[in-house]
């Protein structure tokens, strides 16, 4: 994380702070979010050697997201997410999985779909293998509400 940090120092960002190991950056930018986010890729690619896929949102937005969670949260043995996602016919394509009732809730919510899914069943869930496919990765990114929660604190 210390060099994902300073990655986006040298890019010229402001207020850099990364949270956990989780790949989450906080920064402050004049940017608009399309430029940062491709600013970004480029240079996780130069740097690392990887296809980087950047998702760039307001703090407000994620303060948003954090506080609209539609399920009951901290239910033991459930964990809770939000799927960022990009398109709205990605969204919808999401939303539209049948789901286990059992296993997994899905919610939509404002550019995001809300996500409580069995622990130990995350990736074999149903949405959480079409989540999975390469195809989504450009266009989606899953987090864990703990986590954003800790962003926005």
């Amino acid at each position: 994380m210390a060099e994902l940090a300073d990655l986006v120092e040298g890019l010229g960002f402001a207020e850099v702070r990364t949270v956990l190991a989780s790949g989450n950056v906080l920064f402050e930018t004049a940017d608009e979010s399309d430029s940062a986010a491709a600013r970004l890729e480029t240079a996780l690619r130069d740097r690392f050697g990887y296809e980087a896929w950047v998702h760039v949102l307001p703090l407000d937005a994620i303060r948003r997201i954090v506080y609209a969670y539609p399920f009951e949260r901290g239910r033991d043995g459930w964990h809770d997410y939000a799927i960022v996602a990009v398109r709205s016919e990605v969204r919808e394509e999401l939303l539209a999985v049948e789901l286990d009732p059992e296993a997994e809730r899905a919610a939509p919510g404002e550019g995001v779909i809300y996500w409580t899914v069995l622990q130990g069943s995350t990736i074999d869930s149903r949405l959480g293998k079409v989540q999975a496919a390469a195809r989504m990765k450009p266009w989606i990114t899953t987090r864990n509400l703990n986590t954003l929660e800790k962003l926005v604190r």
